[in-house]
């Protein structure tokens, strides 16, 4: 008998991305969550329109700036066994899509959660290095996960169990214009600023002028980002841009919270 899976999803202004998002699940998922942040755009009619022929799906709205805390209420409304996050700028690979299903057919499954490769793109085509090729956990047993919160970069881990790894891919096209690639990074800055003060951590001259290069050169010479091509150094100037933002904002933060 085949297990049911959640598919659980936030959004927030995701009207470019997120048809083909939930495109990719639709024959995999017994039911999709939705939780949408208020989206000022298109982005509920297109989820509208592109699950009416789907035989379980729900729409919350609810407003959360913590990200963890907003997949942490989304998950909460699943009642699939298994669920799957995914982020409205990620597609489910085919092979993915055959082993899961493979997956939720068999009669015990041997892990509680499982590692997922990501293919990251910038611009279109996908960057392989420099930090761009990992994996992270996003199908999980309900209520075998915990998601930390936080308002960037939200974690998640196996509260008990096995972890497994998956051959399939997600494709994730985070990176799809210089102006919203640099737009999402100020917001990301922003945000890590708030996260940092919070934790107590003060900026000073060596986090502003030494981390931005550093980061430059971690991503595009220590961890082999221009094996890519010269075209991904946008990228990686894109992240000692935010790193630079991040630190000069909690500097402002310190100052004027004194």
């Amino acid at each position: 008998m085949k297990t049911s899976l959640s598919v659980v999803m936030i959004t927030k202004n995701a009207a470019s991305t997120i048809g083909r998002s939930l495109t990719s699940v639709q024959g995999l998922a017994d039911e999709i969550i939705v939780v949408d942040d208020c989206s000022t755009d298109k982005t509920v009619d297109i989820v509208h329109k592109v699950l009416q022929f789907h035989q379980v799906y729900t729409v919350f709205k609810h407003h959360e700036e913590d990200l963890g805390k907003q997949k942490r209420y989304a998950a909460g409304k699943a009642k699939g066994k298994w669920i799957l996050i995914l982020d409205s700028d990620e597609i489910v690979s085919e092979k993915l899509q055959r082993e899961i299903v493979k997956l939720l057919n068999c009669c015990i499954a041997e892990n509680d959660a499982y590692l997922i490769p990501y293919h990251n793109h910038f611009l279109g085509r996908r960057v392989r290095y420099g930090g761009e090729d990992y994996k992270m956990i996003h199908l999980f047993q309900k209520n075998a996960a915990k998601i930390s919160p936080r308002l960037i970069h939200e974690k998640f881990e196996l509260k008990s169990g096995k972890v497994g790894r998956l051959k399939g891919h997600i494709d994730h096209y985070s990176y799809r214009s210089f102006w919203q690639m640099y737009k999402k990074f100020t917001g990301y800055a922003i945000r890590d600023a708030r996260q940092k003060k919070a934790a107590g951590e003060k900026s000073s001259l060596k986090k502003i002028f030494l981390y931005p290069p550093h980061m430059f050169w971690a991503r595009f010479i220590k961890s082999k980002g221009y094996k890519d091509g010269w075209w991904r150094m946008p990228l990686d100037l894109g992240f000692a841009y935010m790193e630079f933002l991040t630190y000069i904002t909690l500097a402002l933060k310190n100052i004027f919270s004194n």
